[in-house]
C-alpha cells in the first residue's frame, strides 16, 4: 500500500496564514482560544475569538462532544456508526436525522453534477484497495470486467432515503468522506452562531470563516497540493465563508502515485485533470461535495455550473502548474 497523507484533503491553515502557531488541545493565543484535535480522522482546528475565555472553553468542550456524536453517525471505520450499519445491513429504520439530511443533499449535489459526485462510489474503492492490497497486484490496476461488474453497484439512484428508513441496493455501500466533514463544519459554525460567537475559523475537515479575525482583517486560508507543502501556492481572503480543497495527490493506492483517491463513479477510473482544486462557498458542506466532484470535470463544465450558480468561486492548479479560475471572479 502507498503512502498516505495524514488528511485525505490538501487543505492547509497555515501558521502564516493564519497568524497563529499550531497547537495541541485548547490553549489560549492573545485574544484567541485555538483548539487541535481530530474529526473523522482527519486534523480539525477551532480558532474562537471569545470575551470570556472560560465560556469560550466550555463551547469547546461542547463541540468536542458533538463532533464524537455525528462521527457515530457517519464514520466509515466505526463499526457501531449508522452508516456501517447501513452498508453491513442494506437498511436502517429509524434513521438519524443527520444521515438523513446528508443524503438528501447529497442527491442534489449528485443531479447538479451528473454525477460527478456520488456517494455510493464506496465499492470502486474498495475493489482498488483489495487490488492494491495483494503483495501480486497488476501495476495497471482492477481489470476492466472487475471495474465493469463493481460499477454495476455504483448508483446514487437507486438509495432510498426518508426520515422513517434509508435503503441501498444489495452488495451497495455508501462514503460520505466526500461531504461529511464539511457537514460537521456547518454544524459547529451553526454552534457557535447560536452561542453568540462572531469570529471563529472553524475547520472540521474543512474551512469555514464566522465574520472576520478579531483584528478586523479577513481570515487567510494557505492552500497546498498536499499537507506536506513546505508553502501555499495560494492564499484566499475569506469572510463568512467556507473552503474546501480536493486534490490526488492526498492519497494513492499504489506505490507508483498513478492511482489516487477520487475515483470517477460513471468511468471508474482515476483521472488526472488538476494538481488541486478549491472550492469557496456559503456552506462547508457545498464546498466539500463540489471540490471532490470538480476534480472529475473539464474546466467547461466546471465554469457552467459556477456560472450557473452564481454562489460559489473556483481556484484550480492544471497540470502544468498554471491556475485557473474557471468562471470566478475569486480575489
Amino acid at each position: 500500500m502507498a503512502k498516505t497523507y495524514t488528511r485525505r484533503r490538501a487543505i492547509a491553515i497555515l501558521a502564516a496564514a493564519a497568524g497563529l502557531p499550531l497547537l495541541t488541545g485548547a490553549k489560549s493565543v492573545g485574544r484567541s482560544v485555538m483548539w487541535t484535535g481530530q474529526a473523522l480522522g482527519a486534523p480539525a482546528t477551532l480558532i474562537l475569538n471569545h470575551r470570556d475565555e472560560t465560556a469560550a472553553r466550555r463551547l469547546i468542550e461542547r463541540i468536542v462532544s458533538e463532533v464524537s456524536r455525528l462521527e457515530s453517525v457517519f464514520s466509515l471505520y466505526r463499526e457501531d456508526s449508522a452508516l456501517a450499519e447501513l452498508n453491513r445491513i442494506g437498511g436502517l429504520v429509524a434513521p438519524p436525522i443527520e444521515l438523513v439530511s446528508l443524503l438528501q443533499a447529497s442527491r442534489g449535489y449528485w443531479e447538479a453534477t451528473g454525477g460527478a459526485f456520488d456517494p455510493s462510489v464506496q465499492p470502486l474503492w474498495a475493489l482498488y484497495r483489495k487490488h492494491f492490497g495483494m503483495p501480486d497486484a497488476d501495476a495497471a490496476g482492477p481489470s476492466r470486467s472487475d471495474i465493469a461488474d463493481t460499477l454495476s453497484l455504483v448508483d446514487f439512484g437507486a438509495v432510498k432515503c426518508d426520515r422513517n428508513r434509508i435503503v441501498i441496493g444489495s452488495k451497495m455501500a455508501i462514503t460520505l468522506n466526500g461531504v461529511a466533514q464539511g457537514y460537521i463544519t456547518d454544524r459547529i459554525v451553526e454552534m457557535l452562531r447560536d452561542a453568540g460567537v462572531t469570529s471563529s475559523l472553524v475547520d472540521m475537515g474543512e474551512d469555514r470563516a464566522i465574520g472576520a479575525k478579531a483584528d478586523g482583517s479577513p481570515w487567510r486560508i494557505g492552500l497546498a497540493e498536499s499537507q506536506d507543502s513546505g508553502r501555499p501556492d495560494n492564499v484566499l481572503e475569506i469572510v463568512n465563508k467556507a473552503v474546501a480543497t480536493s486534490s490526488a495527490s492526498g492519497f494513492h493506492f499504489d506505490q507508483a502515485g498513478r492511482f489516487g483517491h477520487i475515483l470517477d463513479p460513471r468511468k471508474g477510473h482515476v483521472p488526472s485533470l488538476y494538481k488541486r482544486i478549491t472550492v469557496v462557498a456559503e456552506e462547508a458542506a457545498t464546498a466539500d461535495a463540489l471540490s471532490t466532484a470538480f476534480t472529475l470535470m473539464e474546466e467547461e463544465s466546471i465554469a457552467s455550473m459556477v456560472k450557473r450558480r452564481g454562489d460559489i468561486a473556483v481556484d484550480l492548479v492544471r497540470l502544468d502548474g498554471i491556475h485557473a479560475r474557471p468562471g470566478s471572479s475569486l480575489g
